[in-house]
């Protein structure tokens, strides 16, 4: 019984690169069975095609705009079948260093017809990159946040995230529009979003674009606390006591934005 083809799809802004990465897999179907399954200029399009399309192996550059390789694959780990990742790189040797010892596997530009067929007969036995292999990666911070809706992955911009809060084992999503549940540590979140989020509480983190002000309330029992205003929804958030001086902090920011 034939072996069934290798399912390949290729992720990458340049078209000429496209192009060659086809010409080569062609060339490798002459020794082992492949089809590709489609063609993406970003991480986005390359999600949007396999909502639709099941791809045993993702080749995909690292730089592109938008969303770049190394955050497309930690997405690609949300799907119910992950695919093999193997990058393709213009990055210069010192630059892989990273690479070599994570045992990420990638392709230097120009790919090379050997090596590629070398890197395709490799992809049976491996196993899809782990977010903690992935993390370790020189990358910037992602552009996305994805959680997984009836089998889909969803794709919610960073900039449009009002504010993470840890609830049991999901951290909630809330943007103006609506809520969605996310499987991440919120420790890990604010390592990687620091500069865009600062934490009122020991389960939240607030975008400090959508901090409106700060409000002096009453509990019921008669003690004040201090609450955070947030643009775009009609909700406040308790501000702990271990974290009231960032209530001083962004209000001295503001009055020096202000000043300038």
């Amino acid at each position: 019984m034939a072996e069934p083809p290798l399912r390949v799809l290729i992720v990458d802004d340049e078209a000429p690169a496209r192009h060659r990465l086809r010409e080569l897999l062609d060339d490798c179907a002459a020794v082992l069975p492949l089809a590709i399954v489609g063609e993406a200029q970003h991480g986005r399009e390359a999600l949007d095609i396999l909502h639709t399309a099941s791809a045993d192996l993702v080749l995909t550059d690292i730089h592109m705009p938008g969303m770049d390789g190394i955050e497309l694959a930690r997405h690609l780990l949300k799907l119910s079948h992950p695919p093999v990742v193997i990058f393709t790189t213009a990055f210069h040797q010192h630059a892989l260093a990273a690479f070599e010892v994570h045992a990420v596997d990638y392709l230097v530009k120009p790919v090379r017809v050997q090596r590629l067929l070398a890197a395709l007969q490799k992809v049976p036995r491996l196993k899809p990159m782990t977010i903690e292999k992935l993390t370790q990666l020189p990358a910037a911070a992602r552009r996305f946040l994805s959680v997984t809706e009836r089998s889909r992955v969803v794709l919610v911009p960073v900039d449009e995230v009002i504010y993470l809060k840890a609830e049991l084992k999901y951290i909630t999503i809330r943007t103006a529009q609506r809520e969605y549940l996310l499987e991440e540590s919120l420790t890990r979140l604010e390592q990687e979003f620091g500069a865009r989020f600062v934490r009122v509480h020991r389960n939240c983190l607030v975008a400090r674009d959508f901090i409106r002000g700060f409000e002096r309330r009453a509990n019921d029992d008669g003690d004040a606390h201090w609450e955070v205003l947030l643009h775009g929804i009609d909700e406040s958030l308790p501000v702990s006591r271990r974290q009231q001086y960032i209530v001083r902090e962004i209000g001295r920011e503001a009055m020096n934005g202000a000043a300038a």
